[in-house]
């Protein structure tokens, strides 16, 4: 019974053990709220959706770019990295919170203001500390905030362009 026991034991803190971290590297970026990232054998690759998050979209210059060029900035190719997911949307992206380290590569960017928070999709995510960042990045008048009130937000610059508004 003794050794029964034991192992009913074992077998229960072997289903409870949390799973080691896959190990990630950066493999590219797209825009500024997409990464590629690869395992260290860098066979499979997977396209990340930055969560919580929504970053200007290319063609709203020169933001776009900026928010592009912040992203490559703290997430050079090779760079090792660590996903909090969230999800897997409708295009079969991971949606994740990106950590390099112990930094929050998501919030590094709102705090930066080359992003904006995507309220709409902030479920899962720390609604404190992004509202915090983003009010910040606007008092200070940073990035995308150097507009008063912000540029066009991107979901809206999206909607324009798909009902052929053309809005910028």
């Amino acid at each position: 019974m003794r050794n029964f026991c034991r192992l009913w034991v074992l077998l229960a803190l072997s289903c409870v053990a949390p799973a080691a971290a896959a190990e990630l590297k950066v493999f590219s970026v797209g825009d500024g709220d997409t990464i590629r990232v690869t395992g260290t054998t860098g066979v499979n690759k997977t396209t990340v959706r930055l969560a919580c998050i929504d970053a200007p979209e290319t063609s709203q210059t020169p933001y776009g770019n900026d928010a592009r060029r912040a992203l490559l900035g703290e997430l050079a190719i090779g760079t090792e990295v660590s996903l909090r997911t969230k999800a897997t949307d409708r295009y079969g992206r991971t949606v994740a919170e990106v950590l390099k380290g112990t930094t929050n590569i998501n919030q590094a960017l709102v705090g930066a203001g080359v992003a904006f928070v995507y309220w709409q999709y902030i479920e899962g995510c720390d609604r404190e500390t992004y509202s915090r960042l983003e009010n910040e990045a606007r008092l200070k008048r940073l990035g995308v905030w150097a507009v008063p009130g912000g540029i066009q937000r991107p979901w809206e610059y999206r909607r324009g362009r798909r009902s052929g508004s053309g809005a910028n």
